[in-house]
This record gives structure tokens, C-alpha cells and sequence, in this order.
């Protein structure tokens, strides 16, 4: 085994651990904690075997060499986590909009109410 190999086992346990922490403390919900629990155990599988691995992804997708196979089921992947937290943005600043129009219309009506108030006291 390889000291990187090594190396990456630890950082992936530790981030394994870390994402478990996570969904205890109610950070993350169940479908974020399964995604990256999923992403971080084929990480650790990767880390254990990366030449059979490799190999495995080469010969499936036709490419020269294994490392090559590795980086571009890596950039996909990359590709998928970007595209999530697009998606996570993109609904959060709809229900920040939202809840803005909703605060701004309540504030409307709050202050159309005081005018009333103000009026009949005069």
C-alpha cells in the first residue's frame, strides 16, 4: 500500500466521521447525509484499490491509461456536486424571495392599519 493511499484513507474516514457528526447535530438532512456518505464510502473504496480500480473504469470506458479513467469519473462527479448546489442556491433564493413578498405585504398591510388607527384618534 501506498503512503497516498494511506494518507487518503485517513482523510476520507475523518470526513466520514465528520459528515456523521453533521447530520447529528441536524445539519444536514437525511438525503444530504446519504449523498455524501455515498460519495465518501466510494471514495475510501477508491483509495483502497485504485489500480484494479482504474483499470476496471478504463477497460469499460475505452481509455489508455487507468489514471485517466479515475480523473474523468472524477470531474463528473465534481460536475454532479456542482449541479446540486446550483439547485440548493437556485431554491433558496426562491424562498428568500418569497418570503420576502410575503414580509413586504404584510408590512403594507401593518402600516395601512396604523394610518386607519392614526385617523380615527384624530
Amino acid at each position: 500500500m501506498y503512503a497516498i493511499q494511506m494518507i487518503a484513507i485517513v482523510v476520507v474516514l475523518a470526513l466520514i466521521l465528520y459528515v456523521i457528526e453533521q447530520y447529528r447535530k441536524g445539519d444536514l438532512e437525511w438525503g444530504d447525509f446519504l449523498f455524501w456518505e455515498i460519495i465518501l464510502l466510494g471514495l475510501f473504496i477508491v483509495a483502497l484499490f485504485p489500480i484494479r480500480i482504474a483499470n476496471e473504469i478504463k477497460r469499460l470506458l475505452g481509455l489508455g491509461r487507468g489514471l485517466d479513467a479515475l480523473f474523468i469519473v472524477a470531474i463528473g462527479l465534481a460536475y454532479l456536486i456542482i449541479f446540486k448546489v446550483y439547485l440548493t442556491v437556485d431554491r433558496t433564493e426562491r424562498e428568500i424571495t418569497e418570503l420576502t413578498r410575503k414580509v413586504a405585504i404584510e408590512l403594507e398591510e401593518l402600516n395601512r392599519r396604523l394610518d386607519r388607527i392614526e385617523k380615527k384618534l384624530k
